[in-house]
This record gives structure tokens, sequence and C-alpha cells, in this order.
């Protein structure tokens, strides 16, 4: 065994502590759980902060426990949300937890036969037949309001006059119960969340110390900003999913190498199972040379590999070197069409009926008249005169035609207009 703690510590990983923890973690191998609400069917990056504490915690050999809230996900946490969530039918939430099973096997071994294997509960098979008049005599006469009340996140709520329903206020203690419920039934000592959860898990260690003397502990990590304040895995399109459907591997890999330095510094520490050495190396190698984004480069391949596989990391690394890099026509046409389409995604593009491209066809009158890629013959022809124009990755002139054979996957073209500027030509 390691000591985690240490592990979480210089990794940026840590932010509140119950005493005792440390030497709990030190006398034997313990369990720990981590709680994930099915809100949607995919985890977000923003998830990835919790995900790889437990990984932390298997690979220092202690028994991770994660808890998708089929039953707290019909309520909705409150904690520090301005206005109560849309609750969702159990047929989306049944889909939504089998989802993120998925992708928390990529993480963590469920399936080894070693004791500190990594274990899947849903806190809807121990609540869903668990009464109301059961529940508030037997778990909530040990909390009083006055302690809910006194909570950061409850607080906020009332403060600023949206209000709390009784459903959202009633959350801490049902997550509260969860803690007791896998503290007695499973020998869950420790629970992991994130800072903002606070208020939630030690409601959990009070409930387990009230109703039975026993002793349990509560670590949670930071959440994660940008070095210049906005949200951290937020997008213009939204959030970065772990799911390939909802973002692409592409766009992911590329979220991750156009980090800035300073967060790519923090975030590979986060976000990596690179050792201290191997990250204190790159961080040298970077600066002494900032301009080839060493740091972007390494934290872009660990969390795309370990999210999506090599494949997908090599096809994205492919990709960026077409999209940025010096590739050739080649490179470019052994892309399949789905990459070629996450690649180009958001580029301006025309669509265009193959009956009107006429065999050959004058690149001035393909590039305006048929396309639209130039609003006008005379820009066109004086940026294909400056030689400034590609076609497929080849540069073109004014007196070179287009024919059939510069189609991509049976119906693309894709011009360059100077270095950055692409137009996508669909020909239906």
């Amino acid at each position: 065994m390691s000591n985690v703690i240490e592990e979480l510590r210089w990794r940026g990983m840590l932010h509140d502590l119950t005493p005792g923890i440390e030497d709990h973690l030190t006398n034997g191998p313990r369990s720990a759980y981590l709680g994930f609400d099915p809100t949607a069917d995919s985890l977000h990056i923003g998830h990835l902060v919790g995900v790889m504490t437990l990984l932390h915690f298997q690979r220092s050999g202690h028994k991770p426990y994660a808890l998708v809230g089929g039953a707290t996900g019909m309520i909705g946490d409150p904690s520090f949300k301005s206005t109560e969530r849309n609750l969702l039918n159990k047929e989306t939430l049944q889909h939504n937890v089998e989802c993120i099973k998925r992708q928390l096997t990529k993480f963590l071994d469920f399936s080894s036969d070693k004791k500190n294997r990594a274990e899947l509960v849903n806190n809807y098979d121990w609540m869903a037949g668990y009464s109301f008049l059961d529940f508030i005599r037997d778990i909530g006469k040990h909390i009083t309001v006055n302690y809910m009340m006194a909570k950061d996140s409850v607080k906020k709520r009332l403060e600023d006059g949206s209000g709390l329903s009784f459903t959202e206020f009633s959350y801490q203690l049902i997550q509260g119960y969860d803690f007791y419920y896998l503290w007695k039934h499973h020998q869950v000592t420790i629970q992991l969340g994130g800072s903002d959860q606070w208020g939630n898990i030690v409601t959990g260690t009070e409930l387990i110390r009230r109703i039975e003397g026993g002793n349990a502990y509560a670590l949670t990590v930071p959440l994660v900003t940008k070095s210049d304040g906005t949200k951290f895995g937020k997008t213009e399109t939204g959030n970065i999913w772990l799911d390939a459907k909802k973002t692409s591997p592409y766009a992911f890999y590329q979220f991750w190498i156009n980090v800035s330095d300073d967060d790519a510094a923090r975030y590979i520490k986060i976000f990596t199972t690179l050792t201290k050495d191997e990250i204190e190396s790159l961080i040298a190698e970077h600066q002494k040379a900032p301009h080839h984004r060493a740091l972007q480069k390494a934290l872009g391949r660990e969390v795309t590999v370990l999210v999506h596989g090599l494949q997908e990391y090599q096809t994205a690394l492919k990709a960026t070197e077409i999209l940025f890099g010096k590739s050739s026509a080649e490179e470019l046409a052994s892309l399949d069409e789905k990459t070629f389409l996450q690649i180009f995604e958001g580029v301006p593009m025309a669509e265009v009926s193959k009956l009107s491209l006429h065999e050959p066809s004058d690149p001035v009158v393909f590039l305006t008249d048929v396309t639209g890629a130039f609003p006008s013959r005379g820009e066109a022809r004086r940026m294909l005169q400056q030689g400034a124009v590609q076609i497929n990755k080849i540069r073109w002139n004014e007196h070179q035609p287009v024919t059939k054979n510069q189609i991509l996957n049976g119906r693309y073209m894709l011009i360059q207009k100077g270095k950055k500027n692409y137009f996508l030509i669909k020909l239906v």
C-alpha cells in the first residue's frame, strides 16, 4: 500500500479532510466511495477529478466504490445551484446509470479477483423499498433542521431568494443515509467528493456517529477552474463529454492541447497517472521551449488514451496535423468520412449538385459561381494567382481545372483560403 493522501496532495487534489483520516488509511486497506448523479447518459470532464481520485485510491491498495445515484438522481442535488433541476423518470435514469457504468470501467478495475476490486452500487437498490414514514422515523430523527439549515449550500439558496423545495432540502439527509448504509453493509469508512459536497458528506459522518457511535471520514477535492477564472470543461458548444458521440475524440483532444501553460502544468497532475518525476521532467522541458507545447501534447495524449484508447488518440493526432500542420493530400484522403467531418465540424459548408460540376471546371468559376467559396471572381483570381488557395491540401492556380478527381469520400472537397480559413463543399 502507498500513501494515497500524499499522492493526492502533490497532485493538487486535496481540499478538505476530516481529522484522523491519514492514520486511518495507513492502518490497513480501506473502502471509500464517491457518488455520481446520473442526470445525463455520459460523464463529462468535470467528473474526472472525482474519477481520478477513486483511481488513485485503488492504485494505493484501497477499495473504491462508485455510487450511481439512481434514487438521489430523482431529486437533484441543490448544492450551490440557483434553481431546482427537472426531475428524470425511472427509464431515463436507468439508461443513464448503465452508460455511466460502462465509462467507469475505463478507469477502475471492476473485474479482477483482487480484494480491492472496484464495486458499483446504486442507491435506488436500498432506497426504493424504504417507505417515507420509516425513513423519517429511523433516520430523520437523528439530524436536526438547525443542523441542515446551517449548511452553506442551503443558506445560499435561502439568502438569494430563490427558495428551496422540501424535495431538495431532503437531499443531504438521503446522501447521508447512503454513507451510513455503505458503512454498515460494506464497511465503507470514507466518502469522497468535490469541495461543494462537504456539507452533504459530513452529514453522513454525523449520522454514522449519532446512530452507531462509529467513525467515518470525509475527503474532498477542489473544484477545478481555468487560470483565467472561467469555468473548466466548458466550451462555446457546451460540456466536454467522455462519450465519443457527444464530444468526438478529435474535439476532446483539442480541448486539452489548447489549454494555457499554467493550466497544463496543473491539469497534467490531476488528470493523468504520470509519476512525479515524469511530470517534473515534462515541466522542465516545456519551460525550455514553451512554443513546442510539450506539456499540452503530453496532457492531450494521456487523457485521450485513457478515455478513448490509443487508436482514437492516433486518429485525433493525425487529424490535428491535417488541420494545423503540414499534411499531404494523401493523408487527407486517407481519413474516413466520420473523422473527416469531426475535424471540419463548424467549418462553413455549401451543398453543391454533382450535376453542376462540369469537367473540367474553371477554378475561378467553380470557387465563386458554383460553390460560393469566394464572394467574387476578382478575389478568387487574386488569391489563386498568389498561391493562397488549396483544394484538398494541394496548392491551386487559376489555370488548373477542377475535376471529379478532387472529390473525397465520394462527396466532399476541402477549400483552404490562406493559412487558416477553410470552406467545405458537399456534393449532393
